[in-house]
């Protein structure tokens, strides 16, 4: 099935008006713009040092060539490698601001950490967004400008969406996909996308501020991981969207620089914890 920039239709699915804006020049970073309408890219990070710097150059390159005004957002999770000092090195060249932890507290409370940043920092919550984006290069900066386009033209939501059997995935990523879809219909085929598992999405920062506003920093917005905080994130956010849209989506597995972190079984059972609860409710009653 080809993937087209395009909303799926949903109990999600309402009018809204568009979000198109005029952003500084190349996406450059000026002070005395603070205040105008901003992309933040987050990126959760552990020991990705032979990835991160080139990550953060390309999406500066492709940001700017796209006339959008962002910033870059990146939580180092306790590495154990050069990640810091290369980070560092780039906020002299970049707009980047750097979060961190002493101890591992692993993907999912990393990117929750990333995104009650932004809410905290993002001056128009209903214009400003979210993107969050892998620091191993398996995602590509450019498939943003999708998201963005798609968010420009009215959506609270856009997640990115694989192509189903795309063959370039390793085997082990395809089978879990596979399995999921046939096994576990109640968490997979009932999402508002057609893929669910995938991490890059672009939120719109007032979607994230209402997800967020009855919950302390003590009280957990994610509580899976991995693939499963991935289709968690989705679940918690969808009710406060009034309509979500998805965008195609790439991934190069044969870009990372070190070992895998994917764990077939380990990925399965977590996503198969999510059955039986109330991830896709009902949208809420006034909160659109």
């Amino acid at each position: 099935m080809e993937l087209r920039n395009r909303a799926r239709t949903s109990r999600y699915k309402r009018s809204i008006g568009g979000w198109g804006f005029r952003a500084p020049t190349r996406g450059c970073f000026d002070s005395s713009r603070r205040q105008k309408r901003v992309i933040y890219v987050c990126i959760p990070a552990h020991n990705e040092a032979p990835t991160v710097g080139v990550l953060l150059w390309k999406v500066r390159r492709v940001l700017g060539e796209f006339d959008r005004d962002y910033r870059l957002v990146v939580h180092d999770d306790a590495s154990t490698d050069d990640t810091q000092e290369v980070l560092q090195r780039y906020k002299r060249s970049v707009p980047l601001a750097v979060l961190g932890s002493k101890e591992r507290i692993g993907y999912s409370a990393s990117v929750e950490k990333l995104l009650r940043h932004v809410v905290k920092e993002a001056p128009y919550p209903k214009r400003d967004c979210a993107v969050v984006l892998q620091g191993d290069f398996t995602e590509d900066p450019e498939d943003i400008v999708g998201l963005i386009r798609v968010l420009e033209g009215g959506a609270d939501i856009v997640a990115g969406a694989m192509e189903q059997g795309d063959h370039s995935l390793p085997r082990r990523v395809r089978l879990v996909r596979l399995l999921s879809r046939a096994l576990l219909r109640g968490v997979v085929a009932r999402a508002p996308v057609s893929d669910p598992l995938s991490s890059l999405r672009a939120y719109r920062v007032i979607v994230l501020k209402k997800a967020l506003r009855d919950r302390p920093v003590e009280q957990r917005l994610l509580e899976s991981e991995g693939w499963a905080s991935n289709v968690e994130l989705l679940g918690r956010l969808a009710p406060h969207a009034r309509r979500i849209a998805e965008s195609p989506l790439g991934l190069r597995y044969d870009l990372q620089q070190r070992e895998s972190r994917f764990k077939p079984l380990k990925t399965f059972m977590d996503l198969a914890r999510l059955r039986g609860g109330t991830l896709w409710s009902a949208p809420e009653t006034g909160t659109a």
